[in-house]
């Protein structure tokens, strides 16, 4: 009706068939019959009232509708509701016409009734917009082979690109492999590049950056682990299986391949690098970017790189790593101090990474521990819950916006969010969200009690608080004596049972 009012007042104002189809998106013909009819109703005189809905409805007749064609399961479609409440596959349907019905038609009739009978709901994406130095996502993309000027020969390579979230702005390098030193040493190179570190970095699921890819509670490499500690940035990975969770570095990578790459020939591995890093500069950080319609480079001098972390004064290491020995006492000994280690692992080697600052113990690729660097020999650095009995908890500093969720549920809650929150430098805001949204489906009560079973319990896992939950064992009371438990100080030991259960008498024959 807007349309047909419009066509009339150009008609009336002298615009031509041609100019009037052209503008307003509408065929020749189509103008030219509605200018034929508003003729013959008078209505291109001036000062006539333009027409309402009705009349135009009675005056063109009824919207022409497409042909409409009998569906082949229209005698069957009652059988197939019947199959999809049961949960039964399109495909599997569609064999059990054949066999059932003797359907002599296609899956694709099949396919077209069961999106009329399940119509698909639109996936809603939200674009993360993150704030200037607050994320840097890491990726690697395939770039062909490239000769090796050490080997002398062509080899695989592969491009690393770091995309800061914020300006867009990004480092890029060419490398042979993706191990954990080369996997090291290209962040250390690309904040370098930077002149500074990112609060957090956004890698995915390569087996240098996670061990074992879960959800809430991914496993870190522990090399990547100690370089993250050591530059003060934290490790988000990502979602197994969604890599747009990290789609500024993916863009970042295609747009390399697709630009860069792409019909390109080198000397060698060290030719390529040079042209890249000019590349970055000169092309990639200075075009103007489609998201943020600034050049990258610009918006990365101007805002972004004051905002990110100061590079650390001593660049990542590698550890002294030797042999040490568990004791009966759950105590290894090292350079005449001892550091306690789980029980489990007692009269077994285990491997010692010695720094100035810390000592830690590896069995395998597993951290079994991780203690401060002992001041002087003879000192003894324990940790209560490497007992066979023992249990303690310690709080470390944590982000204020994650107690204020917990603390309207309740003060268990409390704990067990900031113990998740203080694990650095894994990224535990996604297994916290995931235990505080428990309290929508059983309620901030079920939930306390819930946090407060499983941290008598020592286990603060998202898994395993909500298996009590789905027992019901947070409907059970808790010993008297541990009720309410006492807060603990960070990095402090509270004993909340009384010393005996964890340091028996000797007369009582127990071991320690």
């Amino acid at each position: 009706m807007n349309h047909l009012h419009e066509v009339i007042n150009r008609l009336r104002a002298g615009d031509s068939e041609r100019r009037i189809g052209r503008e307003l998106k509408i065929s020749r013909p189509t103008i030219h019959k509605y200018k034929v009819w508003a003729a013959a109703q008078g209505y291109l005189e001036p000062n006539q009232p333009l027409p309402n809905a009705a009349a135009l409805q009675t005056a063109l007749g009824p919207v022409p509708q497409p042909p409409q064609m009998t569906s082949s399961l229209a005698d069957h479609r009652t059988f197939v509701e019947q199959l999809l409440a049961q949960g039964v596959e399109m495909t599997a349907i569609w064999q059990r016409l054949k066999e059932n019905h003797n359907y002599q038609g296609s899956y694709s009739a099949v396919r077209r009734l069961v999106q009329r009978l399940q119509p698909r709901e639109p996936n809603a994406i939200v674009r993360v917009q993150r704030a200037p130095g607050e994320e840097l996502q890491v990726d690697f993309g395939s770039a062909g082979q490239v000769f090796d000027p050490v080997s002398g020969r062509l080899r695989v390579a592969y491009v690393f690109v770091a995309t800061l979230s914020y300006s867009r702005h990004q480092y890029a390098e060419l490398v042979f492999d993706q191990k954990v030193p080369t996997w090291l040493a290209l962040h250390q190179r690309a904040c370098e590049s930077f002149g500074g570190v990112p609060q957090r970095v956004v890698p995915d699921n390569l087996k240098a950056a996670v061990l074992k890819a879960l959800v809430h509670d991914p496993v870190l490499g522990e090399a990547y682990r100690r370089q993250a500690l050591h530059y003060g940035f934290l490790i988000s990975p990502t979602v197994p299986y969604t890599p747009r969770h990290k789609g500024k570095v993916e863009s970042g990578v295609h747009y390399l391949k697709r630009n860069f790459l792409a019909g390109q020939q080198f000397v060698d591995l060290n030719a390529a690098n040079e042209r890249l890093r000019r590349w970055v500069q000169e092309v990639a950080g200075s075009r103007n970017h489609g998201t943020t319609h600034q050049p990258p480079l610009w918006l990365f001098r101007e805002v972004e790189q004051a905002a990110l972390q100061p590079l650390p004064p001593t660049a990542f290491t590698l550890l002294e790593i030797k042999p040490v020995k568990v004791h009966p006492d759950c105590h290894v000994v090292i350079e005449g101090s001892y550091y306690s280690v789980p029980y489990r692992y007692l009269e077994q080697t285990l491997e010692a990474h010695i720094s100035q600052q810390t000592v830690e113990l590896y069995a395998g690729l597993e951290l079994v521990a991780s203690h401060g660097r002992a001041a002087r020999p003879g000192q003894w650095q324990t940790r209560l819950d490497d007992y066979p009995p023992a249990k303690a908890a310690f709080l470390i500093q944590t982000p204020a916006y994650c107690r204020r969720q917990a603390d309207q549920i309740g003060p268990a809650t409390r704990q067990v969010v900031d113990h998740l929150l203080a694990d650095r430098p894994l990224d535990r805001l996604r297994t916290v969200q995931a235990i505080l949204g428990l309290a929508a489906s059983v309620g901030p009560v079920r939930l306390e009690a819930a946090c407060a079973r499983a941290r008598f319990y020592g286990d603060v896992r998202y898994r395993r608080i909500k298996d009590i939950l789905n027992a019901a064992l947070d409907r059970d009371p808790l010993p008297a004596e541990l009720s309410t438990p006492p807060l603990a100080p960070a990095r402090a030991f509270t004993f909340a049972r009384p010393s005996a259960d964890f340091f028996p008498s000797e007369t009582e024959g127990r071991p320690c």
